[in-house]
């Protein structure tokens, strides 16, 4: 009796089918002594490639990817680019560090220079000369006589020859430098503690008015211009800038540590 197969669409078989018929097979002709040894190899052959079907299939399955595994030189170069961007922030930040430095060592500069200069500032104005160094007074504060048309001496005279250089007692600003009357050409200064001098009977001026001089400056040349005897310095000690606001000139002097 014939058997014919049934009508329709048919597959081959898949690999996994042949490749059990074919254990099948080999297994039968090993058990019949037709296989020997000489069948490993193909077994051993069809075996790898059904791991790596199975494999791709698991794969393409399940979506997963089989890591890759980095080589010791690649993760060297990953340590060493690392390495250099941290010496590169390293050396940036002692840059940074370096010129803050600096600029506090200037700006620590510039305030001790101001303060030096403030020091100096304070000194200078707190400093004081005798008008004449080296000279002494030749005629006292109120002394009486004929010679003064007010009957009493509102300076003091500094023994002084012509050209004996006249200075400034101490800082202040010139208000008058010219001809006085009988006090022949004189000088006025207004002081820095809002006091004022005068400097009478010289030769020669070397200021001018508004001009501002420091203490011990040389304002001009001692002689006897105007109502004098004789070459010497008329001093003043005053309140305000004009004749008779007069105040005891040695008492002046002496208040600001000079020896008179």
């Amino acid at each position: 009796m014939a058997f014919t197969r049934a009508t329709g669409t048919h597959r081959a078989p898949g690999r996994l089918t042949r490749t059990t018929a074919r254990f099948a097979g080999v297994a039968a002709l090993a058990a019949a002594g037709v296989v020997g040894s000489t069948a490993a190899p193909a077994l051993a052959a069809d075996t790898a490639a059904s791991s790596a079907d199975t494999a791709t299939s698991s794969a393409e399955t399940t979506g997963l990817v089989r890591a890759v595994s980095l080589g010791d030189s690649v993760a060297a170069r990953i340590a060493d680019q690392a390495a250099a961007q941290q010496r590169h922030a390293d050396a940036v930040e002692a840059r940074a560090r370096a010129r803050a430095e600096a600029a506090a060592r200037v700006r620590a500069a510039h305030e001790e220079k101001a303060r030096a200069a403030r020091a100096a500032e304070r000194t200078r104005l707190n400093s004081f000369h005798l008008p004449v160094a080296g000279s002494y007074v030749s005629t006292g504060y109120q002394s009486s006589g004929s010679l003064w048309s007010s009957g009493s001496h509102s300076g003091i005279d500094f023994h002084a020859a012509v050209g004996t250089p006249v200075l400034a007692v101490g800082a202040g600003t010139v208000v008058e430098a010219g001809w006085g009357g009988s006090y022949g050409n004189n000088i006025v200064l207004r002081m820095a503690d809002g006091t004022y001098t005068q400097y009478g009977h010289l030769s020669s001026l070397g200021v001018f008015a508004g001009q501002r001089v420091s203490s011990g400056e040389r304002i001009g040349l001692a002689g006897a211009t105007g109502n004098a005897t004789g070459p010497h310095l008329h001093f003043e000690a005053r309140t305000g800038p004009e004749y008779g606001s007069d105040m005891d000139p040695v008492a002046y002097l002496r208040a600001r540590g000079l020896t008179v």
